[in-house]
């Protein structure tokens, strides 16, 4: 799906960020990205995909999300 329409950021763009690009912050996400760097309304449903892809990411890897800040 289309997370940001402005920059067509996709949820599986986000995904690969994380995945490939060791994106682990929204403000690393928006740099890498451009998601929300418009009109800034696609920030809270990019947040909420980026906090899935890195508890899935902590998961395969074994991580617990404590260590990741979202304890």
């Amino acid at each position: 799906m289309i997370v940001c329409v402005c920059n067509n950021v996709s949820d599986k763009a986000i995904n690969r960020a994380v995945a490939q690009q060791g994106v682990r912050t929204f403000a690393q996400l928006r740099q890498v990205t451009e998601v929300a760097t418009c009109c800034g309304k696609c920030a809270r449903c990019a947040k909420q995909v980026l906090k899935a892809a890195l508890a899935e990411q902590a998961e395969q890897q074994h991580v617990p999300l404590s260590g990741l800040g979202f304890a």
